[in-house]
């Protein structure tokens, strides 16, 4: 079987070249109709249309506003107008600190040590600083009504000061805090009769009472009313040592100095007041101090344990003062045997009959007598002659 083949015949047509629309006379008969369409279209303006003239570029388009939904976005427009620059924050005045006010200490304090009575003072001294150091510690973002709550703040703790700060000195305290001073104070004075700063304590935080009768009697005084309006003072300063001493003897001024003399003591050691809350109670209660050394001169008392227990029991008739009826009280607990049966046969009888009798001592205006005799001021007070026993 020489010269046959095993090639499977094929399709017709399959041997010719396949060519898309582009091959052959079909080809170019499609070619020379979609260029006579094309040229058409461009005369006409397009599907038929009329001849709309040169086509428009894209500078040209551009100018012309845009179609709804086409054409680009405009941006936005640039503000040209500058901000004129924020004012800064009023700037706040800052409130002063408070200083805290130093006060001499008292004698004896450095060896008797801080103790309760000192802790409670230290306390109530301290109450107006922390009162003048509250507020909030943020001011930076506060509201435009703050400065104005601020003010008056500021307005009503400066009253609030000024009530407290009633007098040179004055310390503000509370019930408890008096209660807590008094028996602190009266535990030290029972322990050490001789600490006059304890003394004066107990008679500020215990004369509540005492003291405004004590106003009351020289208010209803024609000498009393004068001497609660002129205030005078019983110190060195006020005093012409000089001229009492050139009085004649046996006269209040001569004998006054005699004993301060005598006993080497001096008015200028009264401790003023602290802690009675009225201004006028504390010239009543300095004025009782000033003039306890007018008592031992009066009553013809030295200025030893036996001396102080009868004036303390002179005063506490006239006064009505607890300090001086705790003093008359337990003070004989430091006398001998011998000066306690003195002291209860004799003169404790004689100190009572005389402050019962006598008018009040705080009603005398002893500066303006320093020339009377001690006996004729003693019938005009009501003081009876003093016993005559050795004190």
């Amino acid at each position: 079987m020489v010269g046959t083949s095993s090639v499977a015949p094929s399709r017709p047509g399959a041997g010719r070249k396949r060519t898309c629309c582009g091959g052959g006379r079909r080809g170019a008969a499609f070619r020379s109709a979609k260029g006579s369409a094309r040229s058409g279209a461009a005369g006409t303006g397009g599907r038929g249309g009329p001849a709309a003239g040169p086509r428009r570029s894209h500078r040209s388009a551009a100018a012309s506003p845009p179609r709804p939904g086409r054409g680009p976005t405009p941006p936005p427009p640039v503000c040209t107008r500058r901000r004129a620059p924020r004012a800064p924050p009023p700037l706040r005045a800052a409130r002063p600190a408070p200083v805290a006010q130093h006060r001499r200490a008292l004698p004896g304090q450095a060896a008797a040590g801080p103790g309760v009575v000192m802790l409670l003072r230290r306390a109530a001294a301290r109450v107006p600083l922390l009162r003048a150091r509250s507020g909030s510690p943020g001011s930076a973002g506060l509201s435009r009504s703050e400065p104005r709550a601020r003010q008056g703040h500021g307005q009503e703790e400066e009253e609030e000061e000024g009530c407290y700060r009633l007098y040179p000195g004055h310390i503000p305290t509370s019930p408890l805090q008096k209660a807590l001073l008094a028996a602190g104070s009266a535990a030290m004075a029972l322990y050490d009769p001789y600490r006059h700063d304890m003394v004066a304590v107990l008679g500020e935080t215990t004369g509540c009472l005492a003291l405004p009768n004590l106003r009351d009697k020289m208010k209803h005084h024609p000498e009393g009313y004068r001497i609660l309006q002129e205030r005078p003072r019983i110190r060195l300063s006020t005093l012409d040592m000089s001229r009492l001493r050139g009085l004649p003897d046996g006269s209040l001024g001569r004998e006054y100095v005699r004993f301060l003399e005598d006993n080497k003591v001096s008015p200028d050691t009264r401790m003023p007041p602290k802690f009675v809350d009225d201004e006028e109670l504390a010239y009543v209660i300095q004025r009782y101090r000033e003039v306890h050394d007018m008592m031992h001169t009066l009553l013809g008392m030295p200025t030893n344990m036996l001396g102080e227990v009868v004036v303390k029991w002179f005063e506490a008739v006239q006064t009505g003062l607890p300090m001086c009826v705790l003093g008359a009280a337990f003070g004989p607990i430091h006398l001998s045997a011998r000066k306690l049966q003195v002291l209860a046969t004799e003169l404790v009888p004689w100190a009572i009959r005389s402050g019962r009798n006598a008018s009040c001592i705080l009603n005398v205006y002893y500066e303006r007598r320093w020339e009377q005799p001690v006996e004729s001021l003693r019938e005009e007070i009501g003081i009876f002659p003093p016993p005559a026993v050795r004190v």
